[in-house]
């Protein structure tokens, strides 16, 4: 079933767990060079442990019957990134294919997506484009992912409605299904200042394709609570188009998160059961983990997503 299809359907889908955090505190990879993890795939340290982490994210799916989310780790391998880096648009390919691989080797009911995000701070907005900027910006990466055979695009941690808006235009031109994921407040408004409603509405009127849906990531699901909580957030719309978290662990704002020395997590059954609320609330059916989760928290997010009732992951 193709990834539109899937969503369509209304049924539950589980997103992978933290990447980034895990590759330099586990593995101690560095992750912060210009084009940030997107270059591990050159790296055979780099290749072993992005393929241990899907494993392990995959077993789960597996596990509980759940397809499974899936993106590539290049939300820094922009147009500017990479003229910067010893590396050219082979990346953006590269990284697809060796997704595939791990794909492959899993035998996991698994959808690659093509991870792009904003050209300046995510969670700031310092640096952001207007919607024609960020329609040319972000083409660069999006028409590759489309050549490499990706099955969605995903645009990560996004803060403004203009860049989001051309993001959502340059996935439109790739003519592939796209989400959008907003960097959020508990006020219920992008960073900019936008209400999560107004963003949906603006950006489904400005594509020629709309998105297949919007979500939010590395933010708590407590904090997503209290956002789609807000009264000029209880629309239909957002009830239909906003679909899923991948949560942070930590309620801490993004000010005392990002860059942090330590890492902020929580239990993943008190993880589990935020999103379980979030589930009930607002009916949302993608799933997934970003800052402090592993896949004990996957794991646990899954066992409430569990069509079939199973408690634990087999195979591990």
């Amino acid at each position: 079933m193709d990834f539109t299809a899937r969503l369509q359907t209304g049924a539950p889908l589980l997103m992978e767990g933290a990447l980034g955090e895990r590759l330099k505190r586990e593995f101690g990879l560095p992750i912060d060079g210009v084009v940030a993890m997107a270059s591990l795939v050159y790296d055979a340290r780099g290749r072993a442990a992005l393929a241990q982490l899907w494993g392990q994210y995959a077993a789960v799916a597996q596990a509980h019957r759940l397809p499974l989310l899936v993106t590539t780790p290049t939300r820094r391998a922009n147009r500017a990134r990479v003229a910067q880096s010893p590396w050219n648009e082979e990346i953006i390919g590269d990284n697809v294919r060796f997704l595939r691989a791990v794909q492959r080797q899993c035998g996991a009911d698994m959808y690659v997506g093509g991870l792009m995000g904003c050209a300046g701070d995510a969670y700031t907005g310092l640096g952001a484009l207007s919607a024609p900027e960020a329609r040319c910006f972000h083409a660069w990466q999006a028409q590759p992912f489309r050549e490499a055979g990706a099955d969605f695009l995903f645009a990560g941690i996004m803060p403004t409605l203009p860049e989001a808006l051309g993001m959502a235009q340059a996935m439109s031109d790739a003519k592939l299904p796209a989400i959008i994921s907003f960097t959020i407040r508990g006020n219920g408004r992008l960073i900019d200042g936008t209400p999560i409603d107004e963003a949906i509405r603006i950006i489904d009127e400005g594509a020629d394709i709309p998105p297949v849906g919007y979500m939010t990531n590395c933010v708590h699901p407590r904090v997503l609570q209290q956002a789609l909580s807000m009264s000029f957030n209880r629309t239909r719309r957002v009830r239909n188009r906003f679909l899923g978290i991948q949560a942070n662990t930590s309620p801490l704002p993004y000010d005392a998160l990002d860059g942090a020395a330590d890492l902020h997590t929580s239990a993943p059954e008190a993880l589990a059961q935020d999103m379980r609320r979030l589930r009930l609330s607002f009916g949302l059916r993608i799933f997934g983990g970003c800052c402090g989760t592993d896949q004990r928290h996957i794991e646990a997010i899954a066992r409430f997503l569990d069509p079939s009732g199973a408690t634990e992951t087999r195979n591990r």
